[in-house]
C-alpha cells in the first residue's frame, strides 16, 4: 500500500521557512529537526519532501534564485558587458539577503528549469557578440564564479548587510601587522568597502575576457 504524504505540510512552507530560519541560525545551524520544529510538525514529516539535507538546499537554491529572477528582471538590448554585469550585480543581491546564502547556493543543484530560461538569454547574447559557444560558457560561468565566491568571503566578514564578525577590524589588524606595512596596509581594501571592491573586482574581469577574446 502507498504511504500517504503528510498533510500539515507542503514543499512550499518547508521551504520559506527554511529561508527565514537560514537568516537566524545560519547554515550550520540549520537542520531538518530545528525546521520541524519551526514547523511544529514531526521531523519524518520533512522527508516526505526531501531525502536529506543537500535536497533542501537545493530547493532553497532554486527558490532564491526565483526569487532573484522576479526581483532583477534584465532589459532587453543590453549589451554583453551590461548584461553580465546586471546578471552579477543582482545575484550578489540576493545573496546577500540571507545568512550563508553563498555556501547554501555554492553546489547547490536546481530542480526546475527556470534557470534555463536565463541561461540560453545570457549565452544568446553573447554568441551573438561574437563569442564562440564555449567562449561565452567560459566567460558567463568564470563571472559566477567570481561573484559567488567574492560574496562567500563577504559574508565571512558581514554574514548579513550590517552585522559584522569579530576578529575584522582593520585597524587591529593593521598594528598587529605593523612589521609588513604593505600586507597591513592591504586590510583597507580586503575587509571593508565591499560594495567598490566587487565592482572593481568585475570590471577587472570584464575587460579581461574582452581581451582575451578580442571582442569589444
Amino acid at each position: 500500500m502507498a504511504t500517504r504524504r503528510s498533510p500539515k505540510l507542503d514543499k512550499t512552507q518547508a521551504v520559506d521557512t527554511s529561508l527565514r530560519l537560514l537568516n537566524e541560525v545560519g547554515l550550520d545551524g540549520l537542520s531538518l529537526r530545528a525546521i520541524a520544529k519551526e514547523l511544529d510538525v514531526q521531523a519524518p514529516a520533512l522527508y516526505w519532501h526531501f531525502k536529506n539535507k543537500q535536497e533542501l538546499l537545493d530547493e532553497m537554491a532554486t527558490e532564491m534564485y526565483r526569487r532573484m529572477t522576479a526581483d532583477s528582471p534584465l532589459a532587453p538590448g543590453l549589451s554583453w558587458q551590461d548584461r553580465l554585469l546586471a546578471v552579477n550585480r543582482g545575484l550578489r543581491t540576493a545573496l546577500l539577503r540571507y545568512r550563508d546564502g553563498a555556501k547554501v547556493f555554492s553546489g547547490s543543484r536546481f530542480t526546475g528549469t527556470e534557470h534555463a530560461v536565463q541561461m540560453e538569454a545570457n549565452l544568446r547574447a553573447l554568441t551573438g557578440a561574437g563569442f564562440t559557444l564555449q567562449q561565452a560558457v567560459r566567460a558567463t560561468t568564470t563571472a559566477y564564479f567570481f561573484t559567488l565566491g567574492f560574496v562567500t568571503e563577504e559574508q565571512g566578514v558581514e554574514p548579513l548587510p550590517g552585522e559584522r564578525r569579530e576578529g575584522f577590524d582593520v585597524a587591529e589588524r593593521a598594528e598587529r601587522l605593523a612589521g609588513h606595512p604593505l600586507a597591513a596596509a592591504a586590510g583597507a581594501d580586503l575587509f571593508q568597502d565591499y560594495d567598490q571592491g566587487f565592482e572593481e573586482g568585475l570590471a577587472l574581469l570584464l575587460d579581461g575576457i574582452a581581451a582575451r577574446y578580442g571582442i569589444a
